[in-house]
């Protein structure tokens, strides 16, 4: 079984994460399947529009809690595992080709810095969506602090991030944080129509136009996301994160210190 399977509709290809039983959580391997597949889309001169989309009951419950636990005790695995992740997110952002998150059920933490490296997000009115990271002592370092400004603004990156809370929908169209919402039976249908609305305009201009809009919007995301692996270094060696991690595993609210 692969981890990401590729569905091909005509001009549009289709990755769907295929880890269900775990909720398509994210460890070592899928990134890599992610990283490989976006690149063999990004390649094939036959794929126009990619889907980033998840089997199961929802998009991704964001990183696994086996890899997150394993920071605490390595934290010198943190800036490989993170590179990993890095590097294959932004292959969904740096091709010219536009490429749309569909979300349904959740998108959580890492997940939601996987849809913030694709161009457009549709998601299903009942999901949810955000980045609970600091809930447990950490950051959201894989592109989330350095790429959500530029989608929602300052203020709402601080209120999302700071308070690790959950959002809906319509709070996320709202924001701007996703392009579209529809209900759940309807979601692979809204996703079409924005496909055939990108399909009937010009390729090239499409994916130059990507290119500029990206560089104008984050002109130092290079410098942003080294900043973020800096500051979650320190975080994973705090004993907020110790403390975080273990809560999680325990299921109880975690009490911090601020060491």
């Amino acid at each position: 079984m692969s981890l990401v399977e590729t569905e091909d509709r005509g001009a549009v290809r289709h990755l769907i994460l295929n880890r269900p039983e775990k909720r398509n959580a994210i460890h070592g391997e899928l990134v890599l399947a992610i990283g490989a597949a976006l690149k063999d889309a990004a390649d094939s001169a036959s794929v126009r529009v990619v889907v980033v989309r998840g089997a199961g009951p929802l998009f991704s419950s964001g990183m696994d809690f086996r890899a997150l636990s394993g920071l605490a005790s390595t934290p010198e695995r943190l800036r490989t595992f993170r590179r990993e992740c890095i590097e294959s997110w932004n292959r969904a952002e740096e091709m010219t080709k536009p490429v749309i998150a569909q979300i349904h059920g959740g998108c959580i933490g890492g997940a939601v810095e996987l849809a913030l490296a694709c161009d457009l997000r549709v998601m299903a009115s009942d999901a949810v969506i955000g980045m609970p990271e600091t809930r447990i002592g950490l950051i959201p370092d894989v592109g989330g602090s350095s790429r959500l400004p530029a989608v929602v603004g300052l203020g709402r990156t601080k209120e999302l991030v700071m308070t690790g809370k959950l959002i809906g929908a319509e709070e996320a169209e709202r924001i701007g944080l996703v392009n579209r919402i529809a209900p759940a039976d309807e979601l692979d249908a809204a996703t079409d129509a924005l496909v055939e609305e990108l399909l009937a305009c010009a390729p090239i201009a499409v994916g130059l136009a990507k290119r500029v809009l990206d560089s104008a919007a984050k002109p130092a995301l290079a410098l942003t996301l080294e900043q973020e692996v800096q500051a979650q270094q320190l975080c994973a060696q705090s004993a907020d994160f110790l403390e975080g991690a273990q809560a999680l595993a325990e299921r109880r609210p975690p009490v911090f210190t601020g060491r």
